[in-house]
């Protein structure tokens, strides 16, 4: 007696659970990206030791031209016209966000007679703290913490 042949089931990859996996890649690369509040590009200052800026905080950016671009850390970075309109964004600063600090990121070519204005606008609009960013390895890196 002659047995049929059965037909052979070919292999198969079951993606059915691809889509799952795609889905949850995606709502894990939303919950955990940051966007750059200022994107502004400086050639920062060398310094000896710098320590770690906060990561909501205000930025005040002065490029080698001298332009300058603000933000409140909540909202993209726009430019303002002058140091002057520095005075006005940061009494509004102050009175929107009373504790936020100010991280002032300057070129290193810029003249410090602009920089000395800036601070002394974010003074006088009673900033409590006032980051000046530069490129070096931070005091926690260095002590291992």
């Amino acid at each position: 007696m002659r047995l049929k042949a059965r037909h052979e089931q070919q292999s198969i990859i079951p993606t059915a659970s691809m889509a799952d996996i795609a889905f949850l890649l995606i709502v894990f690369f939303m919950v955990t990206i940051t966007f750059e509040k200022d994107k502004t590009q400086v050639a920062l200052p060398k310094t000896e030791l710098r320590f770690e800026v906060p990561k909501i905080a205000a930025y005040i950016s002065v490029t080698e031209q001298g332009q300058i671009r603000v933000t409140d850390g909540e909202s993209m970075s726009t430019p303002v016209g002058r140091v002057d309109d520095v005075d006005a964004f940061a009494a509004n600063l102050v009175a929107s966000y009373p504790k936020r600090p100010v991280v002032l990121k300057a070129d290193a070519d810029v003249p410090y007679r602009h920089i000395d204005r800036i601070i002394d606008s974010l003074k006088q609009a009673k900033v409590e703290l006032i980051y000046l960013l530069s490129e070096q390895k931070t005091v926690e890196e260095l002590s291992g913490g």
